[in-house]
């Protein structure tokens, strides 16, 4: 069995100019130390606005920087998108792919998940690649089947070998934003599904390395117990990710 480098990362959304973002960052990184972060990975996915401002930030930490979206053409006429090259060029190593927000608000679909990733890894980016079922679908017990199809079409036409990088991220929909968070049980079983669809498709060795972690109202009171499942690898953290203090406490889940 693998060791699987445990992740946490903070997706900022729509919070934050360029120097509160920045400020944010550097209390952070003096929470955490400027050095490295002993056995946990870390990362920040600030608005697009803030990307240069933070990297600058992050240059001589471990902390790395990612983005929360990124467009599936390396150029072109595209008004308003931006480019997996342009965030390289930034200093990003991550980007989130398939954020439910940009499912429900944004017509993103499984389709384009794929070809998102596709233009991710053509540049060097670690896809970080969110799914997830609605409160509706768990309830009428379609969570898997929802799962199984987001796995399956944002991975359709990739081979694992190009995948090393990827990161799944469960996030049930009910559960971002709304203080609801799925209970460790839940969550694991739901990590142990995809972690099995992971296996199915790319083989067993890549599902055994691959990083599923939970996003879902997390917070320092319930970060230690999801820790403890066997197939949570992490977490990708919203609300609680905007405060410097909260999110180091996050991160050293383990010193709880």
């Amino acid at each position: 069995m693998p060791q699987r480098m445990p992740f946490i990362a903070g997706n900022w959304k729509m919070y934050k100019t360029a120097a509160e973002a920045a400020r944010t960052a550097q209390d952070l990184l003096a929470r955490l130390g400027l050095g490295t972060i002993s056995g946990v990975e870390v990362m920040i996915a600030p608005p697009y606005t803030a990307l240069d401002a933070v990297g600058r930030v992050l240059a001589q930490s471990s902390v790395q920087l990612g983005a929360q979206n990124v467009f599936w053409a390396d150029e072109g006429a595209y008004t308003g998108e931006v480019a997996p090259g342009m965030l390289a060029d930034l200093g990003c190593r991550f980007v989130l792919i398939g954020h439910s927000e940009r499912r429900q608000y944004f017509g993103e679909t499984d389709e384009s998940v794929g070809r998102r990733i596709s233009a991710a890894l053509r540049h060097g980016l670690a896809p970080v690649m969110c799914i997830g079922e609605t409160e509706a679908q768990r309830d009428a017990g379609q969570t898997f089947s929802v799962l199984d199809k987001q796995i399956t079409d944002g991975l359709r036409n990739q081979i694992s070998d190009r995948l090393g990088t990827l990161v799944i991220a469960y996030e049930p929909v009910w559960a971002i934003g709304t203080g609801k968070t799925a209970t460790a049980d839940q969550a694991q079983e739901a990590h142990r599904f995809i972690r099995g669809k992971l296996a199915e498709l790319l083989g067993d060795s890549f599902a055994a390395a691959t990083r599923i972690v939970y996003g879902g109202s997390v917070k320092p009171g319930n970060i230690v117990e999801l820790m403890a499942m066997p197939d949570i690898d992490g977490a990708l953290v919203g609300g609680a990710s905007l405060k410097a203090e909260t999110f180091a406490d996050i991160v050293r889940y383990r010193a709880q």
